[in-house]
């Protein structure tokens, strides 16, 4: 059996990407759409992680309530922190918006809308973003 070597002559076919999880990840080749489909990936690992990273901290709650005070004070108000949550929202918009994108072209509603609607909901979201970081700036001020 022979193996095929990507050259730089020929564009990358299906068939020359990798597979696996690794695959989730090889941007050659793919259109918008696709490149969507990876960051929905990507953000839906990362929403995954933070759930379970969530949770640990809630656990601080059965310690008592000096033990939340403090973590509250010295870790989750910290700026690095506060960015954090905009990082965790600029993830949770693209993954839920990305997602409702992605059952509207799985219903067949807009299939040959999809570059539009990306477009339309990539403004909702950082709209929504700016707004949401303002919000926790502002929040950490007043406190």
């Amino acid at each position: 059996m022979t193996q095929r070597v990507v050259g730089a002559d020929r564009p990358v076919r299906r068939e020359d990407r990798r597979r696996g999880v690794m695959g989730w990840v090889d941007v050659r080749g793919r259109r918008l759409g696709g490149l969507a489909f990876i960051l929905n990936r990507v953000t839906g690992l990362g929403v995954l992680f933070y759930l379970y990273l969530h949770l640990v901290v809630l656990s601080q709650l059965a310690v008592g309530p000096a033990a939340w005070d403090s973590l509250l004070k010295n870790v989750f108000l910290n700026p690095v922190f506060l960015m954090l949550d905009v990082v965790l929202l600029a993830g949770l918009l693209i993954h839920g918006l990305n997602g409702i994108r992605l059952a509207l072209v799985g219903f067949g509603l807009v299939v040959d809308r999809q570059r539009a609607l990306l477009l339309a909901f990539g403004v909702i979201g950082a709209v929504v973003l700016v707004i949401g970081a303002l919000r926790f700036i502002s929040d950490a001020g007043a406190r």
